[in-house]
């Protein structure tokens, strides 16, 4: 691209102060672009997650203040995660489905209480299940369909319970065809589903796992249905195959470590296009900054900047309500 040689032409004219800097800035970070991740416990189980510093898993009254919160702060959307009993957890996972579990007793508590804000959730199995995967065991191996029939059951009880968006996190395959024709027999049509659908297999979830109680029941690791750290072009497959088969939005997971995904996922689809900034991203910015070596606010503000300029239309982010907030100034 032409550009006038120096000193006819001088970019840092165009830098020299904040206001210059704000009329040309090329990516914008707002409050809508955010959805906020939120950890769901009973009462014996609510308080704060020790590897994920000012975050806590919260009740569900709890929940429904962070709703209040988010709906305050201009944040359009929060996504459920639930923390259960171990002696709800099962190698068939029912509680998945059960119209009463915690999580699905909170979408409608939260629609109930503040309808404007949007409920996502997240369809895998691995909270109610005794061997720690998003999936069903049989002999050492994940199984993959007799799982996406469970995660249908599971789709649809969180489509009744009011839930806006749908989170298949599992990485089954076919799990998002059969979901979307499920919610279209069931009268759920207008249930919009975002797929994880490049979630890799990677070491950046432990804290998260601590959050949801996932961490001593997993037996083995993910790496037969998540996706290799090593590999791109798969991940324009899945996508391409989550879009032909009912998803409405997409996601890459984790984020800033695989944001050449997300620039490939945008720039080949034009689908909106989601990342999820995991817990330890979350955590490792707040170690760092709780040893004061670097600015957190900055940094924070730094990283979802890096999501938006790759082409994400939303982050979900533990940061969003501590964003939101400075967003709003």
């Amino acid at each position: 691209m032409p550009h006038a040689p120096y000193p006819t032409g001088r970019f840092r004219r165009l830098r020299r102060t904040d206001a210059l800097r704000r009329l040309v800035s090329e990516t914008t970070l707002s409050a809508d672009d955010l959805i906020w991740p939120v950890f769901l416990a009973d009462a014996e189980d609510a308080g704060p997650v020790a590897s994920m510093p000012g975050v806590e898993r919260r009740t569900i009254e709890g929940v429904v203040e962070a709703a209040r919160q988010a709906r305050d702060l201009g944040i359009p959307a929060l996504c459920l995660f639930p923390h259960t009993d171990p002696a709800l957890k099962t190698e068939l996972c029912e509680e998945a489905w059960n119209p009463g579990n915690l999580s699905n007793r909170a979408i409608g508590a939260i629609k109930d209480a503040v309808p404007e804000i949007a409920v996502m959730t997240d369809i895998a199995l691995d909270p109610y299940n005794a061997n720690g995967h998003d999936g069903i065991v049989r002999d050492g191996v994940i199984v993959n369909d007799e799982t996406v029939a469970a995660l249908v059951k599971m789709a649809l009880a969180q489509a009744a319970a009011g839930a806006d968006i749908l989170g298949p996190s599992d990485m089954m395959d076919g799990r998002v065809g059969a979901i979307r024709q499920a919610l279209e027999a069931e009268g759920f049509q207008d249930v919009t589903i975002m797929s994880y659908t490049a979630k890799y297999a990677s070491a950046f979830y432990g804290p998260f796992r601590d959050a949801v109680g996932a961490s001593g029941a997993l037996k083995g690791d993910k790496k037969t249905y998540q996706m290799d750290p090593a590999n791109a072009d798969e991940a324009l497959r899945l996508v391409e195959r989550d879009i032909a088969e009912g998803a409405d939005m997409v996601m890459v997971k984790p984020g800033l470590a695989y944001l050449d995904i997300v620039v490939r996922v945008k720039d080949r689809f034009g689908v909106p296009t989601f990342a999820y900034q995991v817990s330890g991203e979350y955590a490792m910015i707040e170690a760092a900054t709780a040893n004061g070596w670097i600015d957190g606010e900055k940094v924070m503000f730094e990283s979802l900047m890096a999501f938006k300029r790759a082409g994400c239309d939303g982050v979900l982010t533990y940061f969003a309500p501590r964003a939101a907030h400075l967003l709003r100034g």
